[in-house]
């Protein structure tokens, strides 16, 4: 009786790993945009904050990704494309940036 109860335990253990790691693997998209900082450029900060801004859309770029990035396009947009993984949460949309590409 003991034994099986220990299998059941593990199994739940096992069994809830592996749905923590498929909801942290999130398939990554590409977003073609205007790069640029959401308060000097779009007004719609009261701090600086990096965005990518597709059509109507912005996408806010996470906290590591908005240090790694901003000083790129504070105070000048730039045309490119980014990839990561997108999050929404209420309404508002944020991007973990694993690569970014300037248009030349």
């Amino acid at each position: 009786m003991k034994a099986a109860l220990k299998v059941g335990v593990s199994l739940v253990v096992v069994l809830s790993f592996l749905a923590l790691a498929k909801a942290d693997d999130k398939k990554e998209e590409k977003l073609k945009g205007t790069i640029t900082c959401a308060k000097c450029d779009l007004g719609e900060s009261p701090k600086c904050h990096t965005v990518i801004k597709v059509k109507d859309k912005l996408y806010w770029f996470d906290t590591a990704s908005n240090k790694k990035y901003h000083a790129d396009t504070c105070k000048k947009a730039k045309e490119g494309s980014v990839t990561g993984s997108v999050t929404t949460k209420d309404g508002k949309s944020t991007i973990k940036v694993s690569k970014v590409e300037y248009a030349k």
